[in-house]
């Protein structure tokens, strides 16, 4: 029987992600300073943690993630639709598992003075734990996939906060596990979230090529 292991999201809600769905002013320098600080606990847990999903022959030369600058103009106020009926369906992953999600709603975010969407989803089964009760999860590709980041696509974890915007920063957005490990199944993001747009913020492929 194939080892597989379950890949739902990378860490417990960091005070950055949860900040990023206010409103709250702060200076560019102020903004890639948290977004750096972030990124550098993630290194030290993907490197020394006990759930890390780099493999253990990789850990000893692995020494950080590769990511984008951190962009500000990549941290988008979008307005969100909730849809009054949430479609339930069996999300596609990279192995034979198809874990349970609702199709939550819509948000809406413009970019060089075009519009996009992305559709927002909730796990079923994570929302019924403890501190999981808001999260909602934003599984995307873009036009980077592949070349300089994760063919596989990345995620956003978003939280609702009652508000018709949300703020949408892919500054945060993450791989998931299966671009470090074979052994993970990971959710696979639906064509309706193909963004014909190159997100360059957020985080690389782990092994950059030239």
């Amino acid at each position: 029987m194939k080892f597989v292991v379950v890949c739902i999201f990378m860490f417990m809600f960091s005070d950055l992600a949860l900040v990023a769905q206010t409103n709250k002013k702060t200076t560019r320098s102020e903004y890639t300073k948290q977004v750096n600080n972030e990124r550098r606990q993630k290194d030290i847990e993907m490197k020394t943690g006990d759930h890390s999903p780099i493999a253990d022959d990789e850990r000893q030369g692995f020494e950080k993630l590769n990511y984008y600058k951190p962009n500000p103009r990549f941290r988008k106020e979008a307005s969100f639709e909730r849809f009054d009926q949430a479609t339930h369906f069996l999300m596609k992953t990279t192995t034979d598992r198809l874990p349970e999600y609702s199709l939550y709603g819509k948000v809406k975010f413009v970019h060089k003075s075009k519009t996009y969407s992305l559709n927002v989803y909730q796990n079923i089964e994570l929302v019924k734990k403890p501190g999981y009760e808001k999260h909602l999860f934003i599984p995307f590709n873009d036009l980077t996939n592949g070349d300089e980041t994760y063919g596989g696509g990345r995620f956003l974890d978003v939280y609702e906060t009652g508000a018709d915007s949300l703020i949408i920063d892919f500054n945060l957005a993450y791989n998931p596990y299966c671009a470090y490990n074979h052994k993970y199944s990971c959710p696979i993001p639906p064509e309706a979230n193909n963004l014909k747009l190159k997100v360059k913020a957020g985080e690389k492929k782990l092994h950059e090529t030239h």
